[in-house]
Protein backbone atom coordinates (compact mmCIF):
# COMPACT_ATOMS: atom_id res chain seq x y z
CA UNK A 1 0.00 0.00 0.00
CA UNK A 2 3.02 2.52 0.92
CA UNK A 3 4.67 1.86 -2.45
CA UNK A 4 1.42 2.65 -4.25
CA UNK A 5 0.88 5.48 -2.15
CA UNK A 6 4.80 6.79 -3.07
CA UNK A 7 3.93 6.12 -6.97
CA UNK A 8 0.56 7.90 -6.96
CA UNK A 9 2.40 11.37 -5.47
CA UNK A 10 5.56 11.00 -7.80
CA UNK A 11 3.15 10.95 -10.79
CA UNK A 12 0.94 14.04 -9.26
CA UNK A 13 4.20 16.12 -9.51
CA UNK A 14 5.29 14.71 -13.08
CA UNK A 15 5.88 17.53 -15.57
CA UNK A 16 3.43 15.27 -18.29
CA UNK A 17 0.32 15.12 -15.95
CA UNK A 18 -1.28 17.99 -16.70
CA UNK A 19 -0.51 17.77 -20.13
CA UNK A 20 -2.24 14.29 -19.73
CA UNK A 21 -5.27 15.71 -18.27
CA UNK A 22 -6.04 18.31 -21.11
CA UNK A 23 -5.55 15.29 -23.44
CA UNK A 24 -8.10 13.04 -22.21
CA UNK A 25 -10.50 16.21 -21.19
CA UNK A 26 -9.76 17.07 -25.09
CA UNK A 27 -10.95 13.15 -26.37
CA UNK A 28 -13.41 12.62 -23.95
CA UNK A 29 -15.19 15.51 -25.46
CA UNK A 30 -15.57 13.93 -28.62
CA UNK A 31 -15.54 10.00 -27.51
CA UNK A 32 -17.12 9.63 -23.98
CA UNK A 33 -14.69 6.78 -23.41
CA UNK A 34 -11.92 8.64 -21.25
CA UNK A 35 -13.13 9.11 -17.80
CA UNK A 36 -11.81 12.69 -17.79
CA UNK A 37 -14.00 13.83 -14.63
CA UNK A 38 -12.53 10.46 -12.74
CA UNK A 39 -8.71 11.80 -13.40
CA UNK A 40 -9.31 15.60 -12.49
CA UNK A 41 -11.35 13.82 -9.26
CA UNK A 42 -8.00 11.73 -8.84
CA UNK A 43 -5.68 14.33 -9.04
CA UNK A 44 -7.29 16.84 -7.02
CA UNK A 45 -7.64 14.51 -4.23
CA UNK A 46 -3.84 13.96 -4.47
CA UNK A 47 -3.00 17.32 -4.93
CA UNK A 48 -3.93 17.79 -1.16
CA UNK A 49 -1.82 15.51 -0.14
CA UNK A 50 1.01 16.11 -1.76
CA UNK A 51 0.59 19.91 -2.91
CA UNK A 52 1.09 18.99 -6.77
CA UNK A 53 -0.56 19.95 -9.25
CA UNK A 54 -2.14 23.38 -7.79
CA UNK A 55 -5.83 22.93 -7.57
CA UNK A 56 -6.30 26.32 -9.10
CA UNK A 57 -4.11 25.39 -12.32
CA UNK A 58 -5.78 21.65 -12.58
CA UNK A 59 -8.65 23.01 -12.51
CA UNK A 60 -8.31 25.66 -15.38
CA UNK A 61 -6.31 22.91 -17.37
CA UNK A 62 -8.99 20.68 -17.48
CA UNK A 63 -11.88 23.37 -18.46
CA UNK A 64 -9.53 23.54 -21.01
CA UNK A 65 -9.35 20.75 -22.68
CA UNK A 66 -13.20 20.09 -22.19
CA UNK A 67 -13.53 23.20 -24.08
CA UNK A 68 -11.22 22.17 -26.95
CA UNK A 69 -13.02 18.81 -27.35
CA UNK A 70 -16.13 20.65 -27.30
CA UNK A 71 -15.65 22.40 -30.29
CA UNK A 72 -13.90 20.05 -32.31
CA UNK A 73 -17.11 18.01 -31.86
CA UNK A 74 -19.13 21.25 -32.75
CA UNK A 75 -17.03 21.78 -36.02
CA UNK A 76 -17.29 18.16 -36.64
CA UNK A 77 -20.79 18.53 -36.74
CA UNK A 78 -21.07 21.67 -38.52
CA UNK A 79 -18.84 19.99 -41.45
CA UNK A 80 -21.03 16.89 -41.67
CA UNK A 81 -24.15 18.68 -41.31
CA UNK A 82 -27.83 16.92 -40.86
CA UNK A 83 -27.94 14.65 -44.06
CA UNK A 84 -24.04 13.39 -44.80
CA UNK A 85 -25.13 9.39 -43.74
CA UNK A 86 -28.05 7.52 -44.57
CA UNK A 87 -28.81 7.20 -40.83
CA UNK A 88 -29.29 10.76 -40.61
CA UNK A 89 -32.04 11.12 -43.17
CA UNK A 90 -34.13 8.31 -41.57
CA UNK A 91 -37.59 9.72 -39.76
CA UNK A 92 -36.25 8.97 -36.40
CA UNK A 93 -32.86 10.41 -36.68
CA UNK A 94 -34.49 13.73 -38.56
CA UNK A 95 -37.21 14.28 -35.92
CA UNK A 96 -34.59 13.84 -33.63
CA UNK A 97 -32.48 17.44 -35.24
CA UNK A 98 -35.60 18.78 -35.38
CA UNK A 99 -36.05 18.82 -31.82
CA UNK A 100 -32.51 19.37 -31.06
CA UNK A 101 -32.43 22.81 -33.44
CA UNK A 102 -35.84 23.97 -32.03
CA UNK A 103 -34.61 23.48 -28.11
CA UNK A 104 -31.35 25.16 -28.83
CA UNK A 105 -32.72 27.98 -30.03
CA UNK A 106 -35.04 27.84 -27.30
CA UNK A 107 -33.04 26.81 -24.44
CA UNK A 108 -29.61 26.61 -25.79
CA UNK A 109 -27.67 27.91 -22.35
CA UNK A 110 -29.39 25.08 -20.72
CA UNK A 111 -28.95 22.34 -23.12
CA UNK A 112 -25.33 23.46 -23.69
CA UNK A 113 -24.30 24.25 -19.82
CA UNK A 114 -26.03 21.08 -18.13
CA UNK A 115 -24.73 18.55 -21.06
CA UNK A 116 -20.65 18.73 -19.93
CA UNK A 117 -21.88 16.73 -16.83
CA UNK A 118 -24.07 13.67 -19.32
CA UNK A 119 -20.89 12.12 -21.06
CA UNK A 120 -22.83 11.02 -24.22
CA UNK A 121 -25.30 14.05 -23.74
CA UNK A 122 -22.87 16.36 -24.64
CA UNK A 123 -21.14 14.74 -27.46
CA UNK A 124 -24.42 14.68 -28.91
CA UNK A 125 -25.91 18.16 -27.92
CA UNK A 126 -22.45 19.86 -29.18
CA UNK A 127 -22.58 18.07 -32.46
CA UNK A 128 -26.33 18.83 -33.09
CA UNK A 129 -25.33 22.38 -32.11
CA UNK A 130 -22.33 22.60 -34.72
CA UNK A 131 -24.94 20.77 -37.13
CA UNK A 132 -27.79 22.97 -37.42
CA UNK A 133 -25.78 26.25 -37.06
CA UNK A 134 -26.03 27.17 -33.88
CA UNK A 135 -24.22 30.43 -33.39
CA UNK A 136 -20.61 29.33 -32.23
CA UNK A 137 -20.06 32.90 -30.86
CA UNK A 138 -22.81 31.68 -28.28
CA UNK A 139 -21.88 28.38 -28.25
CA UNK A 140 -17.95 29.20 -26.83
CA UNK A 141 -19.75 31.46 -24.19
CA UNK A 142 -22.30 28.55 -23.09
CA UNK A 143 -19.64 26.02 -23.29
CA UNK A 144 -16.65 28.01 -21.71
CA UNK A 145 -18.88 28.60 -18.69
CA UNK A 146 -20.50 24.97 -18.35
CA UNK A 147 -16.47 24.02 -18.64
CA UNK A 148 -15.44 26.03 -15.98
CA UNK A 149 -18.34 25.08 -13.65
CA UNK A 150 -18.17 21.43 -14.03
CA UNK A 151 -14.03 21.18 -13.65
CA UNK A 152 -14.43 23.73 -10.75
CA UNK A 153 -17.08 21.19 -9.42
CA UNK A 154 -14.80 18.21 -10.04
CA UNK A 155 -11.90 19.86 -8.38
CA UNK A 156 -13.87 20.39 -5.39
CA UNK A 157 -15.44 16.92 -4.63
CA UNK A 158 -11.43 15.41 -5.27
CA UNK A 159 -10.25 17.88 -2.77
CA UNK A 160 -12.97 17.02 -0.33
CA UNK A 161 -12.71 13.35 -0.66
CA UNK A 162 -8.47 13.89 -0.52
CA UNK A 163 -8.58 16.25 2.75
CA UNK A 164 -10.89 13.06 4.66
CA UNK A 165 -7.76 10.50 3.53
CA UNK A 166 -5.18 13.41 3.78
CA UNK A 167 -2.35 10.41 4.82
CA UNK A 168 -3.19 7.99 1.97
CA UNK A 169 -3.70 9.04 -1.45
CA UNK A 170 -5.21 5.79 -3.10
CA UNK A 171 -7.93 5.59 0.02
CA UNK A 172 -8.56 9.41 -1.22
CA UNK A 173 -8.66 8.54 -4.68
CA UNK A 174 -11.21 6.22 -4.18
CA UNK A 175 -13.54 8.09 -1.71
CA UNK A 176 -13.21 11.12 -4.16
CA UNK A 177 -14.17 8.67 -7.48
CA UNK A 178 -16.70 7.09 -4.78
CA UNK A 179 -18.62 10.69 -3.90
CA UNK A 180 -17.89 12.41 -7.58
CA UNK A 181 -20.45 9.12 -8.68
CA UNK A 182 -23.01 9.49 -6.27
CA UNK A 183 -23.67 13.42 -7.14
CA UNK A 184 -23.10 12.71 -10.72
CA UNK A 185 -26.40 10.05 -10.24
CA UNK A 186 -28.12 13.03 -8.27
CA UNK A 187 -27.24 15.47 -10.71
CA UNK A 188 -28.40 13.39 -13.80
CA UNK A 189 -31.55 12.66 -12.09
CA UNK A 190 -32.34 15.68 -11.45
CA UNK A 191 -31.80 17.37 -14.83
CA UNK A 192 -34.21 14.20 -16.21
CA UNK A 193 -36.73 15.70 -14.40
CA UNK A 194 -36.05 18.86 -15.29
CA UNK A 195 -36.14 18.29 -18.94
CA UNK A 196 -39.14 16.82 -18.34
CA UNK A 197 -40.78 19.74 -16.79
CA UNK A 198 -39.85 21.97 -19.45
CA UNK A 199 -40.73 19.63 -22.32
CA UNK A 200 -37.56 18.45 -24.01
CA UNK A 201 -38.32 15.18 -25.07
CA UNK A 202 -36.87 14.40 -28.40
CA UNK A 203 -40.03 11.56 -28.77
CA UNK A 204 -42.48 13.47 -28.14
CA UNK A 205 -45.15 13.09 -31.01
CA UNK A 206 -45.76 16.80 -31.30
CA UNK A 207 -42.34 16.78 -32.81
CA UNK A 208 -42.45 16.79 -36.40
CA UNK A 209 -39.47 17.52 -38.42
CA UNK A 210 -40.36 20.25 -40.93
CA UNK A 211 -38.19 21.42 -43.84
CA UNK A 212 -37.07 24.68 -42.17
CA UNK A 213 -35.36 22.82 -39.10
CA UNK A 214 -33.69 20.16 -41.42
CA UNK A 215 -32.19 21.58 -44.78
CA UNK A 216 -28.98 23.18 -44.56
CA UNK A 217 -28.51 25.28 -47.50
CA UNK A 218 -25.89 22.94 -49.58
CA UNK A 219 -23.29 26.46 -49.65
CA UNK A 220 -23.10 26.31 -46.02
CA UNK A 221 -22.44 22.20 -45.80
CA UNK A 222 -18.71 23.30 -46.13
Amino acid sequence: MDVINEVILYASTAWWILPLLFLFCLIDGLLPVVPSESLIVALASVAVASGAPPLLLLGLVGAAGAIAGDHFAYRFGRRIGLDRFRWMRRRRARKTFAVARRELERRGALLIFTARYIPIGRVAVNFTAGATRFSLRRFTLLDTLGCLTWSAYSTTIGAVGGHWMKDNPLLGIGLSISIAMVFGFIVDRVLNVLRRRLGIDPQSPDAQPTPQLLEVPADRRR
